[in-house]
């Protein structure tokens, strides 16, 4: 390749590619509306029926599904404007990221899966009924809880703990619940968590141990006997029947509980030696999360249903069988079984299904219905919550011509001139790969300087650009740690549908890829429901304007499971209920995220002993500095010891001057950290 002629200027005789330009054709039927959007980012799909693309071109709640009227829409981007702004304009002056939650959400979720059972029941002639509990773990918050058992009260929805602090909170809701609710308590048992379940019989609650280790049995035995405490005992079976994707791994004959049919026959005669055969009422078995299938989950059910009948015949007093979880949610609108980001199937024919399958082997082996449980948490409480982050810069990877300080000698300008003419991708695409190879060496060899490095970059990126083998990705920096508000999305390569909460009226101009805060090359989104690599973006505004996005139906397990990756702790929470103001919603609790202080704390560091020793150090420096004036000293002094106090007082995520200036004492700081409240019973002082 000949030589490179480096020039000190701009000479006419580079070539410099022409950028695409669109035809007047393209131009005039390039419209663009919130259908198109809500086409291309599935919004129909996964969403419905609680989310849709309005006429505004912005996200809106539909907090009572199907069932919601169209004046109670709840347009996203006016709750997040009431949210993020200054409390001096009326609103709350929160930071992002932050979670909103919808309770009416939560509540229609209990209603359709309460009635897609009881048609199902009524229909097929079933001579009992449903009863469903929430597992916890899927969400732990208490106002989440407290809700579940409120809406779901006159159901008998009850709870599934599994371990002593699930217990303990699962226990003090229901005191509130219905009192034939059911309290399953699961997972791993020493002698507290037992006592703790057969204390809740005490206390009139209809708490079911569930046996999920063969061992646990001598401990039930026991301590019933100890607290003078009849008990009321499931098992939970390990089934043949299993799926083959992630989320079946904890079924089947070589799952982390159950008990295997040897097992099982081994209880049985324990009890009936201890003359409590009669104590052993419910039957538990869990084939897996995000069951893909009818078919699948019917063989499961049925097969149960068999072990259920055994165990009738061998004289214990069986009345429930618990499906357990699987009830799967549909994250990329395919309406598929061949992946767990789907499911082929609607909660209506989930419980045909189920019915079907008990009610067909009882009968086949007269054996009374029994009422039929399910642990359904991912289905109750995913879609109630949307996770709201913001999109704050761009990576670009182009240059200005005006970079280009390289001239091509002779022939090789020709050829590359000739090569982009002609179309010849290929060609060109030889000659960048080499010229930059090139010039990388020499950069190496300390022959180029790092402007003239970037120069060559500049115009490979031309060249490129001009035959379209330039990557159009962008990387858009967003203010979020994967690791505490996404960790499935990192740990098991779960994907949630993510789209801009406004704009949706406008062409998405670019593809992008998500880049979190953190410090880790992990904190990054690059895979997206549909099987995508990239996702369509709006260009950010160059004057300053804000692009939101939200992550949606992420409502379980992933605040359970968020870390402090960095010490980025947990975003901000506001509880949105529908009301019948000038903007349909009403705002009534809103909690700031953790502060700085906060996540310190939890690591084990003493935040105010920290500001006091960095307080004592800038003294220090100040008085042995030396100033014009002792007032001058003091300021300085001051202006020090207030940063560092707003600093540890403010959310580790980015902020914006003004928010920064929201908060110039310590007081302010302190206010900032306070919460609002409104109870149930409408008081909506911070109503939009």
């Amino acid at each position: 390749m000949p030589a490179l002629a480096c020039v000190d200027t701009y000479t006419t005789d580079v070539f410099i590619p022409p950028s695409p330009q669109p035809s007047s054709t393209a131009a005039a039927v390039d419209t663009w509306s919130p259908s198109l959007s809500s086409s291309l980012y599935r919004i129909d799909g996964w969403g419905a029926p609680y989310f849709s693309a309005n006429s505004s071109g912005n996200i809106s709640v539909r907090p009572h599904g199907s069932n919601t009227l169209p004046h109670q829409d709840i347009d996203l981007l006016k709750l997040v404007k009431k949210v993020t702004d200054p409390k001096q304009t009326g609103g709350l002056g929160l930071h992002l990221p932050v979670i909103v939650r919808f309770p009416d959400v939560l509540k229609n979720r209990l209603e359709c899966l309460q009635s897609a059972f009881d048609f199902a029941v009524q229909s097929q002639g079933y001579e009992s009924h449903y009863q469903g509990v929430y597992p916890v773990k899927c969400n732990q918050d208490r106002f989440v809880v407290e809700d579940i058992v409120r809406f779901g009260s006159q159901f008998r929805f009850g709870l599934e703990a599994g371990s002593k602090p699930e217990i303990l909170l699962a226990m003090s809701c229901l005191c509130k619940g219905n009192n034939e609710a059911f309290l399953i308590c699961n997972g791993f048992k020493d002698a507290e968590y037992v006592s703790l379940a057969l204390l809740g019989r005490k206390l009139a609650l209809n708490t079911v141990i569930v046996l999920e280790q063969e061992e646990e049995l001598d401990l039930v035995i026991d301590l019933s006997h100890k607290m003078n405490v009849r008990p009321v005992i499931g098992l939970r079976a390990k089934l043949r029947t299993k799926h083959s994707g992630h989320f079946g791994s904890t079924s089947g004959e070589k799952g982390k509980f159950g008990l295997t049919t040897t097992q099982i026959v081994r209880v049985v005669r324990k009890l009936s030696e201890a003359c409590m055969l009669d104590c052993l009422q419910l039957l538990h078995f869990h084939i897996g999360s995000q069951i893909p299938s009818t078919s699948l989950l019917s063989d499961g059910v049925s097969e149960a249903a068999q072990l259920y009948c055994e165990l009738v015949r061998l004289g214990a007093n069986m009345k429930v069988i618990d499906i357990g979880g699987g009830l799967g949610i549909d994250y990329d609108g395919s309406k598929s079984g061949e992946s767990d980001l789907s499911v082929a199937y609607t909660l209506e024919e989930y419980a045909e299904a189920v019915v079907a399958s008990v009610r067909f082997v009882c009968e086949r082996r007269s054996v009374k219905h029994p009422v039929i449980c399910s642990e359904s948490g991912r289905a109750i409480v995913s879609h109630h919550s949307v996770l709201i982050f913001e999109a704050v810069s761009t990576v670009k990877h182009q240059a200005d011509h005006d970079d280009i300080q390289f001239l091509l000698e002779g022939d090789d300008y020709e050829e590359l001139y000739s090569a982009v003419m002609r179309g010849d991708q290929e060609r060109c695409l030889l000659y960048v790969e080499k010229l930059k190879q090139r010039c990388v060496e020499g950069f190496k060899d300390g022959v180029l300087s790092i402007e003239q490095l970037a120069s060559v970059d500049g115009l490979c990126e031309w060249v490129l650009k001009a035959i379209g083998g330039s990557d159009p990705v962008q990387t858009y920096n967003i203010n979020l740690s994967v690791f505490t508000s996404v960790p499935d999305l990192w740990g098991i390569e779960q994907l949630f549908p993510i789209v801009p909460i406004h704009k949706l009226d406008q062409r998405p101009g670019t593809r992008g890829v998500l880049s979190d805060l953190t410090c880790d090359s992990d904190g990054k989104i690059d895979k997206f429901i549909g099987g995508e690599s990239t996702l369509p973006l709006h260009e950010l505004e160059s004057g300053g304007g804000r692009y939101f996005l939200g992550m949606f139906l992420g409502g379980a397990y992933e605040e359970a499971l968020g870390g402090v990756h960095n010490l980025f702790g947990g975003p901000s929470v506001v509880r949105v209920l529908q009301s019948d103001g000038p903007h349909s919603f009403a705002v009534t609790r809103a909690v700031p995220g953790q502060s700085s202080a906060d996540v310190l704390r939890g690591m084990q560091h003493e935040p105010e002993m920290m500001f006091e020793t960095l307080k004592h150090r800038a003294e220090e420096v100040m008085h042995r500095k030396g100033g014009e004036g002792e007032d001058d000293d003091e300021g300085e002094f001051c202006n020090v010891a207030a940063c560092l106090d707003r600093s540890f007082h403010n959310m580790p995520y980015l902020a914006t001057e003004e928010v920064l200036s929201m908060s110039n004492s310590l007081s302010d700081a302190v206010s900032n950290l306070g919460f609002y409240y409104c109870d149930e019973d409408g008081f909506d002082y911070l109503s939009a």
